[in-house]
């Protein structure tokens, strides 16, 4: 299988899942809308890919990343809110709040969160004498990810600069917790979804976390490159919002160019970080995506 199929595969299990999750109406439906909506799929991707690179099987990884790929839905719900973003696209399609109000948005968004953390912790797996504690164990590094030192931190100060200069320091600061923070769960939760019935390498965890740090950089230079190139169209979202509002981007401080080099060397470092774990599977696929997500159009 090459790593094209190996993505395919990934996605297509995790398309699977989620369709089967939410079947109601009501607020299930807002839930399902949102979640359904689209996307790269990248989070629940890297779980897997984690997994497989730690030794496990991709299906390991499953629940673990499609966890984290509620929250994140969650995430972006909230974010697209008038007293966020006020965004009215998503992925091509009209934003949650757009369809079924701001109140119901509001509702599938914490409704998305609490699903996330009852779908790790109550993930299947052959959990066995101190394994057992691995969906807690997930949970919590899930947690601190979404919370004040990772994804919510990251949004508060986004949103209270808004209009404000950063330095790069600060704005890059920002990214790592508003970005990189869940990035860096997906990577981690995949390691620990082998780890709970296998034998892994300590440094595993740390290469995942240095790839996932140096992944999530490149991913919002990347973005924020493709904002100010990019049409509405083309990217299924609204451009140019950031500098209309006057915010500081990566594209303000560093130019395109600039920009374009420093995702160059995020990618290369986010590759060089995966040598140092000491890995029983195949690492091949996630250096094949670093290098994809530097690339990508949309």
């Amino acid at each position: 299988m090459n790593y094209q199929q190996q993505m395919d595969r990934a996605y297509a299990l995790t398309e699977e899942y989620l369709a089967s999750c939410f079947q109601g109406e009501g607020l299930e439906k807002a839930m399902r809308y949102s979640l359904m909506a689209g996307g790269k799929r990248i989070r629940p991707i890297l779980t897997m890919l984690f997994c497989q690179a730690a030794g496990g099987e991709l299906e390991e990884g499953l629940e673990f990343g499609c966890g984290v790929e509620m929250l994140h839905t969650y995430s972006l719900i909230h974010d697209d809110l008038p007293c966020m973003d006020n965004d009215d696209l998503r992925r091509g399609k009209p934003t949650c709040h757009k369809v079924f109000g701001e109140c119901v948005a509001t509702l599938a968004g914490d409704a998305l969160q609490a699903a996330a953390f009852r779908t790790v912790l109550f993930a299947k797996g052959p959990w066995s004498g101190e394994g057992a504690a691995t969906p807690a164990l997930a949970a919590g590094v899930l947690a601190e990810a979404a919370g004040v030192q990772g994804m919510c931190g990251g949004q508060y100060w986004d949103t209270i600069g808004d209009g404000q200069p950063h330095s790069l320091e600060d704005l890059t600061a920002i990214h790592d917790k508003k970005t990189g923070a869940l990035l860096r769960a997906a990577c981690v939760m995949g390691v620990l979804a082998c780890s709970g019935h296998r034998e892994v390498d300590d440094s595993c965890i740390d290469a995942a976390r240095e790839y996932a740090t140096h992944l999530g950089l490149a991913f919002q230079i990347r973005d924020d490159v493709l904002d100010a190139t990019s049409t509405t169209e083309e990217l299924g979202k609204p451009v140019g919002s950031d500098s209309a509002n006057g915010k500081t981007t990566y594209v303000t401080l560093l130019g395109v160019e600039g920009c374009r080099e420093q995702v160059i060397e995020h990618t290369r470092l986010a590759k060089e970080a995966l040598e140092r774990g000491g890995w029983r599977g195949s690492i091949g696929c996630l250096c094949w995506l670093a290098d994809h997500l530097a690339q990508r159009s949309n």
